[in-house]
């Protein structure tokens, strides 16, 4: 019996400009009426969530952050929070800041880039609603790092966009040093930082274990390494036509792609709990 569904955004629910489709919007509608909740399972901060997601009926709680945060989707108020050690987040600047990189700190439901470093993003291989959506979503900042992390509240996450394949090693070795983290990837150019504890798996079982949901009776899905954990933890896991190898070999079953509406058809034509 599926309780719960917890859907990646980026390239499985939503198209890769960024919408929802008819389909995917009739799921969330058959699935309240059938007493399935939905999460939205992302990288990104709550507030980046499209308004009409938080505000479906379905849509009580989502993981944001990769899964550093689970909050309650009406309210906001943060439920579990793991995050970076803001003195880590320093020693690792301070490491990487030589280099032609960004680095994005998500901490106040914000997404906080040097403005010196701002331009980089123009220079990454990226498509175009993919460069807006980041573009529109970033704070930019003049002081130091070091005073910025006495002016935000907790660092949840981190994201490195990089050009080169130097850069990407050096940026993965500097993570992969400290125990303290982990990395994932949703895109070719960039890497994104959590704490080690922080990822979509374990928040969906923290959000299952707070309701007395068995994984079980969990279908998630993803397209990118960011997701194998989450695909691995549901009783289900399920990637998109348009995924990643990684997420391909993490999952249970695969699915029509973004573009063709893959989590509604899925749900709606193979669960006969959601027929």
């Amino acid at each position: 019996m599926v309780k719960m569904v917890f859907s990646d955004l980026d390239g499985t629910f939503l198209t890769p400009d960024k919408i929802v489709t008819a389909e995917n919007r009739n799921m969330l509608d058959v699935a309240y009426a059938r007493g399935v909740q939905f999460v939205p399972c992302t990288g990104r901060n709550l507030s980046d969530i499209p308004s009409e997601l938080l505000a479906h009926p379905s849509v009580s709680y989502a993981v944001c952050c990769n899964g550093s945060l689970v909050v309650n989707a009406k309210t906001g108020r943060v439920l579990q929070e793991t995050p970076i050690e803001k003195r880590t987040v320093l020693g690792l600047y301070n490491e990487l800041s030589s280099l032609q990189i960004t680095f994005d700190v998500f901490a106040d439901r914000r997404v906080y880039t040097e403005r010196s470093r701002f331009g980089y993003i123009d220079t990454v291989e990226l498509s175009g609603p993919t460069r807006d959506f980041i573009k529109a979503g970033r704070t930019l900042f003049d002081c130091s790092m070091e005073e910025l992390m006495t002016q935000t509240g907790p660092v949840c996450r981190l994201n490195i966009f990089y050009h080169t394949k130097e850069d990407c090693d050096l940026v993965w070795d500097a993570v992969d040093r400290r125990a303290e983290l982990r990395r994932s990837t949703s895109l070719p150019c960039n890497v994104e930082i959590t704490d080690a504890c922080a990822h979509k798996g374990a928040a969906l079982e923290w959000l299952c274990g707070f309701l007395g949901v068995s994984t079980a009776d969990v279908v998630a899905f993803g397209d990118n390494e960011n997701d194998t954990t989450m695909l691995r933890a549901a009783g289900d896991g399920v990637a998109m036509e348009n995924a990643v190898h990684a997420c391909k070999l993490a999952a249970d079953h695969l699915c029509a792609s973004c573009t063709e509406s893959g989590v509604s058809r899925y749900l709606m034509g193979r669960l006969g709990c959601l027929t």
